[in-house]
């Protein structure tokens, strides 16, 4: 049998408390400190994320975003500073989740888990700055495809985009496409379990994709060229996962083999 460590002992529940506070105040001491620092930079930051929206519209002739409440701005800002700080507070938050669960796991858990937290934040960024790339301007583009100059009888339609509801867009797309791109993250975490099988995922593949369309068409806005452009890379880190899959079994076999 594998022992975890030979200096390991179980320790009470109140010290595990404990240690969970520390760990939570350090997170939250971590995410205050990138928030100040963010909030220094607010502005900067709306700007980068308006920036796709600002070239489209510098093209049509107009570049503004209005706020009609007295402290929209300002709460616009706070919310850039914490959606910012989460970013950047994140290698302190899971360095921190690290310290508190590596002392219960085997030898052999450390070694899947330190791969996967290592991969959560890279594959999130990558969902992200996939969304700004290359979703933003498709998205942008079909809605401001609406606008229209107007004429003698007819009245002009123009986007008068109002900030809060702006970064509030931006913020679910980012979210949910970083959080979609998490799917070679989880389905490794479900094999190393035994609740799926790289077999499975090739046999129910056509669930699957279909699967990955409704995602896709729930979180992209209500254009097909978003849908599709979330749905393309989803199927292939379908496909990732299933090698992934097929390692973890890999490795579990190795395993039973060294064993027995």
């Amino acid at each position: 049998m594998t022992l975890k460590n030979l200096t390991d002992h179980p320790q009470p529940l109140l010290h595990h408390l404990l240690e969970l506070r520390q760990r939570l105040i350090y997170s939250l001491l971590g995410f205050f400190a990138a928030f100040v620092l963010c909030y220094a930079y607010a502005e900067s930051i709306f700007h980068f994320l308006v920036h796709p929206l600002t070239i489209l519209l510098q093209e049509k002739g107009h570049h503004r975003l209005i706020y009609t409440g007295l402290t929209e701005a300002f709460l616009t800002y706070i919310k850039v500073a914490a959606f910012a700080a989460a970013f950047l507070s994140f290698p302190v938050v899971a360095s921190q989740f690290w310290l508190f669960i590596a002392p219960g796991l085997y030898h052999q858990e450390r070694k899947v888990f330190i791969p996967l937290l290592i991969a959560t934040p890279v594959l999130f960024i990558v969902g992200a700055f996939f969304a700004y790339y290359v979703i933003f301007p498709l998205a942008y583009s079909f809605f401001l495809s609406f606008e229209s100059p107007g004429s003698i009888n007819q009245l002009p339609i123009q986007l008068e985009a109002k900030i809060n509801e702006y970064l509030s867009f931006v913020m679910r797309l980012i979210f949910s496409f970083g959080v979609s791109f998490e799917l070679p993250v989880l389905l490794t975490l479900l094999a190393n379990v035994g609740m799926i099988s790289s077999r499975g995922l090739i046999e129910k593949w056509r669930f699957a994709i279909i699967g990955i369309f409704i995602i896709a068409a729930v979180i992209t806005p209500p254009d097909i060229l978003s849908m599709v452009g979330l749905a393309i890379p989803l199927i292939i880190l379908y496909g990732i996962s299933i090698l992934m899959v097929r390692s973890v079994e890999h490795r579990h076999l190795m395993k039973l083999k060294g064993d027995i």
